[in-house]
C-alpha cells in the first residue's frame, strides 16, 4: 500500500484492537470500514475473512485465515511459477513438510488443480500429512494425480517444483511434538544432486532451518525472487479491487 502512495492503520493482534473488550469479529469490521478503502485480513479463525467479507462497506482482502488458506500467497506462488517455468500446466510439483497445518499448500492445491496435467507429490512425516478434506475433495474429485513419498531425496528427480514449508510450532498444541517434527525435512545443496536443473524451490517465507543457507546460491532457489513478486502481486489486487487501472 505504501508504495502505492497510499497509507496504512491497523493492529497486529487482538489485544490492541476492541476484540480484546469482548467486541465481534462483524463489529469490528464495520468500525474499520469508516476508516478504510480496503481492509487486508490475517485471523486465527478459519473464514474469519469470509464473515468480514459480509459486513464490510470496503473490500476485503483474505490474507491468511487459520490453516485454511492464504489466496494472495497463491496468487503470488502462481506469478513465480509462470515467471520461472513459462507454463502453469504439464508439471509435478512437490509439496514439503507441514502439509496438514499449512494454508498455503491448500491453497496452491486449490489453484493448480484448475490447470492441465498436474502432478502433486506429497512429502511430509505421518503426523503432518495433507488433510482428508482437501485430498479427498481437492485432488481426488478433480482426478488430479498425486503420490505420497515421505522421503524427499527419493521424489527429488521427477519434480518440477519444490515447494518447501516450516513446520509451524504456533499451530501445535504439545511442544514436544513440535520438537520432534520441526527438523523433518532439511533441504541442502547435496539433497539437490539428483533435482533436474530446471527445477525451481519456492518458500511462502518466512524460513526457519528447513532450507539450508547454501542453498541460497542456486539459480534453482527463486523463494526471494518469489516474495518479491509477492509485493507486485499484492499491489496489483489492491489497484483492482479498488477499481483502479492496472
Amino acid at each position: 500500500m505504501l508504495s502505492l502512495g497510499g497509507s496504512v492503520l491497523g493492529f497486529s493482534e487482538a489485544a490492541s484492537s476492541s476484540a480484546s473488550k469482548g467486541e465481534s469479529v462483524s463489529d469490528t469490521i464495520k468500525v474499520v470500514s469508516c476508516y478504510s478503502d480496503i481492509i487486508a485480513m490475517r485471523h486465527p479463525k478459519e473464514g474469519a475473512p469470509l464473515v468480514a467479507s459480509m459486513k464490510a462497506d470496503v473490500p476485503v482482502i483474505n490474507a491468511g485465515d487459520g490453516g485454511h488458506n492464504h489466496p494472495t500467497q497463491t496468487l503470488t506462488d502462481l506469478l513465480t511459477i509462470h515467471r520461472e517455468m513459462g507454463r502453469l500446466s504439464n508439471l509435478t510439483i512437490g509439496l514439503c513438510g507441514d502439509l496438514k497445518f499449512g494454508r498455503t499448500v491448500h491453497s496452491l492445491i486449490a489453484a493448480m488443480s484448475r490447470y492441465e496435467n498436474i502432478k502433486f507429490v506429497l512429502i511430509s512425516p505421518d503426523e503432518l500429512k495433507l488433510p482428508d478434506y482437501v485430498k479427498v475433495d481437492v485432488i481426488e474429485k478433480k482426478g488430479i494425480a498425486y503420490e505420497e513419498n515421505p522421503n524427499l531425496e527419493d521424489a527429488m528427480p521427477s519434480l518440477d517444483i519444490l515447494y518447501m514449508t516450516r513446520v509451524q510450532k504456533e499451530r501445535f498444541f504439545n511442544e514436544q511434538d513440535y520438537i520432534r517434527l520441526k527438523d523433518s525435512y532439511i533441504l541442502t545443496p547435496e539433497k539437490l544432486n539428483n533435482a533436474k536443473e530446471t527445477m525451481r524451490i519456492l518458500h511462502p517465507l518466512p524460513r526457519v532451518n528447513e532450507i539450508s543457507v547454501a542453498v541460497d546460491d542456486d539459480n534453482r532457489a527463486c523463494y526471494f525472487r518469489q516474495a518479491l513478486n509477492g509485493k507486485f502481486i499484492r499491489m496489483a489486487l489492491i489497484l483492482k479491487l479498488l477499481g483502479m487501472e492496472v
